[in-house]
């Protein structure tokens, strides 16, 4: 089935204005989320909060649609409020020993450079290194790799599956950071295998601010405490006219790391954010969005640009002698919206661009170039 893509360009109501290829930073909200976000307001006005817990019935229809996206069971998905949060449950719930290895990647986004660090009173070791040194740096001494699925800022794309399966073949645990690439590419938790995926949908899954989710495996589950405790951690929470006072008897699902209440409204929107994605097909999308960056890169390096990788959505330009950071800014000044990160100028479309817009922004970019 074809995809009318101009009628899907016109529920993000930003494009109108912008040449918006920017998404790496932050995703452009569909009115169906606007809408969503609408509705529960008004049902708060309109039953007066009465009903509060078959909102959380809704978050669990949520669940099982961020499970269905990410391919896995609706209990192994809690809601977080950001990739960190889910970084610092994880790092918080292990038992530490003195001489363990934390390792992740140069260059990372800083969640996982700055996190770890964290640990060092507990004896815990940070270590960075190269993609070609990566294998090599992995020592009896590592408890946890800490990576994302696409860097940030230069695009670069790591093999997960191969990862995963060397890493479990040496007992050392495997957190995934997806922001950057879950609503963009596909991500299938059977085929990876990953110990925690985290994901704040605000990006590629286009969704507010403070909405995400991540996966928590089965067998990490067993071993790593809840750090944040409140009325839900328990697992008879539902049973509000006597909760249970005491030591609380945990659930076996993700959903005992929530702990407390949810952002309702804004797991509202990344529900119809999620709803969009599974009605175009991930797979379209995905295709789609390969498509319009490799045509990107075509453009920059048309205009002098030297550009690395290819396969990822993210495609980070380098120009000699030019600072990006101004260049971006007098691109914004012609409504075209990209990013500069560390030398790079970053260029991020999403399923909701089209050539229109990279006709664009090639014409602006030679413009000022």
């Amino acid at each position: 089935m074809s995809v009318d893509w101009e009628a899907v360009r016109g529920e993000f109501p930003a494009l109108r204005n912008w040449t918006y290829l920017n998404t790496a930073t932050f995703g452009q909200l569909p009115r169906s989320s606007t809408e969503a976000v609408a509705r529960h307001f008004a049902r708060r006005d309109e039953m007066a909060c009465w009903d509060f817990l078959s909102w959380y019935d809704d978050m669990e229809r949520v669940r099982q649609k961020a499970a269905s996206l990410v391919h896995c069971r609706s209990d192994d998905i809690a809601f977080i409020a950001n990739a960190s949060t889910a970084l610092g449950i994880l790092l918080a719930g292990l038992d530490w020993r003195t001489g363990d290895r934390i390792l992740t990647l140069e260059h990372e986004f800083p969640n996982n450079l700055y996190a770890p660090g964290l640990l060092d009173r507990r004896g815990v070791e940070m270590v960075e290194c190269s993609w070609e040194r990566f294998y090599d740096s992995v020592d009896a001494r590592t408890r946890l790799v800490a990576i994302s699925s696409v860097n940030y800022n230069t695009g670069f794309t790591p093999p997960l599956a191969e990862i995963a399966r060397f890493l479990r073949d040496r007992g050392v645990l495997l957190y995934i950071d997806g922001t950057q690439s879950v609503g963009a590419l596909q991500f299938d938790v059977g085929r990876i295998q990953p110990d925690m995926l985290a994901v704040h949908a605000y990006k590629w899954l286009i969704s507010p601010n403070g909405a995400g989710f991540m996966y928590v495996s089965p067998q990490l589950r067993e071993q790593l405490r809840p750090n944040v405790l409140g009325w839900r951690s328990h697992r008879d929470w539902r049973n509000v006219d006597n909760l249970h006072h005491g030591i609380p008897e945990l659930s076996d699902a993700a959903e005992k790391y929530e702990g407390g209440s949810v952002t309702f409204a804004l797991i509202y929107a990344m529900e119809a954010a999620i709803d969009l994605i599974l009605e175009i097909g991930p797979d379209v999308i995905e295709q789609r969005v390969l498509s319009l960056a490799e045509k990107t890169r075509e453009i920059v390096r048309r205009h002098g640009a030297r550009v690395d990788l290819c396969g990822s959505p993210i495609v980070a330009a380098r120009f000699e002698n030019r600072d990006v950071s101004a260049l971006a800014k007098a691109l914004k000044e012609q409504r075209v919206l990209v990013a500069a990160r560390r030398g790079h100028l970053r260029v991020s479309p999403h399923f909701y661009n089209n050539e229109q817009d990279l006709e664009t922004f090639a014409e602006a970019l030679g413009k000022l170039l």
